[in-house]
């Protein structure tokens, strides 16, 4: 995909590659490391887009589709359920209530998002399954599902990452980071160094 308006190409990198190391010991920046992930696959969809209009659907731009699609398919639920399982329970059972209310909203969000990936992800399938010729451009409501989508996850990002992982890192004892840390490497497959 290239700069917009500038017909040039540019590789078209797989999801979660190139971000900083981060590894199962130290969950939290392996979140962090997530969430970061997540901006560049907003911000491929956001190129994607601009490519469509700039240049149509061609090959680069079906396989960022399918990068996109890829990540948020398999990544991005194991990454909600590691905050379900254990970023958000010591904030619940914690004292503060608006830490509390904070936290039921993200599990909200979390439903909204996999409702909102549903109609995402159909606009990006029909970019990657767009014969070579004949494309038909985004409709505005294809346009607005992945406005949607990609609004409501920044709002979510940034909400974790200035109040409920600070305040998680803070709750969770020694234990609880490696039960994290353990479980994270179990349901994605990774053995234990």
């Amino acid at each position: 995909m290239g700069t917009p308006g500038k017909g040039s190409t540019r590789p078209v990198s797989l999801p979660g590659f190139g971000a900083p190391a981060a590894g199962f010991e130290a969950p939290f920046d392996m979140l962090a490391a997530c969430h970061e992930r997540v901006e560049r696959m907003l911000a491929l969809t956001a190129r994607l887009r601009q490519h469509l209009l700039d240049q149509g659907c061609d090959e680069p731009a079906r396989q960022a589709a399918r990068d996109v699609m890829r990540y948020f398919d398999l990544a991005a639920p194991l990454h909600h359920q590691d905050e379900e399982l254990h970023v958000f329970p010591p904030l619940l059972a914690g004292p503060d209530a608006a830490l509390r209310a904070l936290v039921q909203r993200l599990m909200r969000d979390h439903r909204q998002m996999d409702a909102g990936w549903r109609e995402a992800r159909r606009c990006l399938q029909a970019v990657a399954d767009a014969p070579a010729a004949g494309w038909t451009p985004l409709t505005a409501a294809q346009s607005g599902a992945l406005n949607d989508f990609a609004a409501l996850y920044r709002q979510h990002l940034d909400d974790e990452d200035r109040l409920a992982y600070p305040a998680a890192q803070v709750a969770l004892a020694p234990a609880a980071l490696q039960a994290m840390s353990e479980d994270m490497m179990q349901r994605r497959g990774v053995a234990k160094k």
